[in-house]
């Protein structure tokens, strides 16, 4: 195919929204999917306003880096872990000055540098498992906060509810077996893990994350998320609730 022909056809692909990446890990997080959902979460993280200027973060399951440069812009020392090989490539390649670690979550081992101040799990824990066991392993590399976002399941019984996961898609999770939590078997785990666990009263202004935990018919989206924040000591913070509340508001 000619330079032309390949232009005019890349035009018209991106005339009916299919967006177009290079080939290689950033084809599957910098999706438009992808990018708006990440914006909308850290936008949300940002206006909890939980101070991390300074401190030592580790964050796990990285993916290609896309919540790297929320702590690195704050000065915080941020040691970046991961489990597939072509996305450790690629933070090391965009990320030089940090310290990019293997770590494999369903068989987690010792990291560098533990314990820390923040441990950021974002967007793995429902790609595990074991999250009894994910979550007893970031207690133990947490010195101060864990914040944490999965998916999760409606209702009220605590129930971990493993699914079936695409292993190829490096997006899903590496074993093949990930978790749908309910809210409140993550609440009770992490209360058992941490001495104070929050909610926040707000959720990101995102379809994925319902308002109304009561009212799942009147949830549109196909996966459902929620918000952790567990402490060492107590925040007093008017974002959080130490409550497992059921309704939820957008922040502003």
């Amino acid at each position: 195919m000619s330079d032309k022909a390949k232009t005019i056809v890349t035009q018209v692909i991106r005339k009916i929204g299919v967006d177009i990446v290079r080939y290689g890990p950033a084809s599957h997080f910098h999706s438009i999917h992808y990018l708006r959902h990440n914006a909308r979460r850290l936008e949300h993280l940002a206006s909890l306003r939980i101070p991390v200027a300074g401190m030592s973060i580790l964050e796990v399951g990285a993916g290609i880096g896309d919540h790297s440069h929320y702590y690195i812009d704050r000065g915080c020392r941020i040691t970046i872990t991961e489990v597939r090989t072509e996305n450790l490539q690629y933070l090391r390649k965009h990320y030089p000055s940090c310290d990019v670690q293997f770590l494999d979550m369903e068989r987690p081992s010792d990291v560098k540098g533990s314990p820390f101040d923040v441990v950021h799990c974002y967007g793995i824990l429902y790609h595990l498992n074991n999250p009894e066991q994910a979550l007893s392993f970031l207690s133990k590399n947490t010195k101060k906060m864990l914040f944490l976002e999965t998916c999760v399941s409606f209702g009220e019984d605590e129930v971990i509810n493993l699914t079936r996961e695409l292993q190829s898609n490096p997006t899903q999770a590496h074993s093949g077996t990930g978790c749908r939590p309910t809210r409140a078997w993550l609440y009770k785990k992490l209360q058992e893990f941490f001495e104070y666990v929050y909610l926040p009263k707000t959720q990101p202004n995102h379809e994925e994350f319902p308002l109304d935990w009561t009212a799942p018919e009147k949830h549109i989206a196909i996966l459902q998320r929620a918000i952790f924040i567990a402490s060492r000591k107590r925040l007093e913070n008017p974002t959080l609730t130490p409550c497992l509340i059921i309704k939820q508001t957008r922040h502003e």
